[in-house]
Formats: structure tokens, C-alpha cells, sequence
């Protein structure tokens, strides 16, 4: 299982959640995306119509029905009900219950720093993580740093 720590410096949550999402849904796969707070998820679902003229994600909030097909799932809770493999917690909290999946994206910024390493530190413990730490350069590209 992989975990993607992804800290967000200059690039913001809105510009670099797609990008991790495309990715996904093109290699075959789809998406659970996790925020405790309602209006993050609001934001998110309209975020994902109109973040590219050209594209946009098919997506869902969890509730609004057909939750089981939608390849790309924004909820509260860490619950797969899409058959996710991947998921993103995009409001900076690290939620163990990420270990179940196959990958998971850990977006955090600044005001998150001290609980991303804890969590960085606690998931050092468990043999079957391979853990991934991104920072952006000047330029907002993203460089692996551990």
C-alpha cells in the first residue's frame, strides 16, 4: 500500500487534486475523496465540473444517488461505497482508515504540518506502507523529497 504525502506550498488543493484524480480514473481506477467539512465538499463538486474548459471528472457527492458507480466519490467518511481503491483526504487529517485501500493522497498545507508528520512518523511503524513525501519547488513543481 502506497501513501502519497502531498504538501501543498505553492500549488493550491484546487489545481493539484485534479491532476491526482485524472491520473486515476486514466490508469483504470477510481477515486474517494474525504473531507470532514461540508463546505470543502461543496466546493470540491462544483471545483470538478469546471476546473478545465475542456474536461471535467465525473463525479458525485456521496448521497446524491448512484453512489456505487461513480468513478470519482466525494464524501465525509473513508467508506469505498464506489469500489474506490484510492483515496484522497484533502482536508489535511490523516484517518487510519486509509490503510485499507491501495493508495492513498494525503494533501495537507501548512496550517496541517505537525499532525502530517505525526502521521508520517506513525506510518513508519507498518512494514506494508511505502511512504512518499512531495513538496513543490518555486516553480510549483512537484519534487519527491522522501
Amino acid at each position: 500500500m502506497k501513501v502519497d504525502f502531498y504538501h501543498l506550498t505553492v500549488t493550491p488543493l484546487d489545481r493539484a487534486l485534479p491532476q491526482i484524480a485524472e491520473k486515476v480514473l486514466a490508469s483504470g481506477g477510481r477515486l474517494l475523496i474525504v473531507s470532514g467539512s461540508e463546505a470543502q465538499r461543496g466546493t470540491l463538486d462544483r471545483l470538478l465540473w469546471t476546473y478545465a474548459p475542456e474536461s471535467f471528472l465525473p463525479h458525485a457527492q456521496a448521497g446524491a444517488g448512484e453512489d456505487t458507480a461513480q468513478p470519482v466519490l466525494i464524501a465525509a467518511t473513508p467508506d469505498p461505497v464506489n469500489a474506490a481503491r484510492n483515496i484522497a483526504l484533502v482536508d489535511g487529517v490523516w484517518r487510519d482508515a486509509a490503510l485499507g485501500f491501495d493508495r492513498a493522497f494525503h494533501f495537507f498545507d501548512e496550517d496541517r504540518i505537525v499532525e502530517a508528520r505525526a502521521a508520517w512518523r506513525a506510518l513508519g511503524d507498518h512494514a506494508e506502507v511505502e511512504r512518499r513525501y512531495w513538496k513543490q519547488s518555486d516553480s510549483g513543481r512537484w519534487e519527491q523529497a522522501a
